[in-house]
């Protein structure tokens, strides 16, 4: 199991472009308490769409709720993933909260 956190900064774009093609899921991380990150998604669904396989499982996260100025509502998120066809879970990776859930749902759905 290969994990790569690019943390969405543009000096790793090239290099991401590389791994897409074999991967076999992807994940998308937007930070609940900050409406630019959920915002740059749709840049993100065009390079998956362009570089990785029609194949991939993509998984669309939202991060950080244990934060309480949660700027984007579950349900966005929700319709978001729906929309293009993505797995959708909120988490908290500073209190552990569904990061196992995460990766066991990722690692059931690919051993099918």
């Amino acid at each position: 199991l290969q994990i790569w956190d690019t943390a969405g900064q543009e000096r790793f774009r090239s290099i991401t472009q590389s791994y897409y093609r074999s991967a076999h899921a992807l994940i998308l991380v937007y930070d609940i308490s900050c409406q630019p990150t959920f915002d740059c998604l749709p840049d993100w669904l065009r390079e998956i769409e362009e570089y990785a396989s029609n194949k991939v499982l993509r998984i669309l996260v939202g991060n950080k709720i244990d934060r309480e100025d949660r700027e984007i509502p579950t349900h966005v998120g929700e319709d978001f993933a729906q929309r293009h066809g993505m797995y959708f879970l909120e988490t908290s990776a500073k209190e552990a909260e569904n990061v196992e859930r995460l990766f066991m749902e990722i690692a059931a759905e690919l051993m099918e």
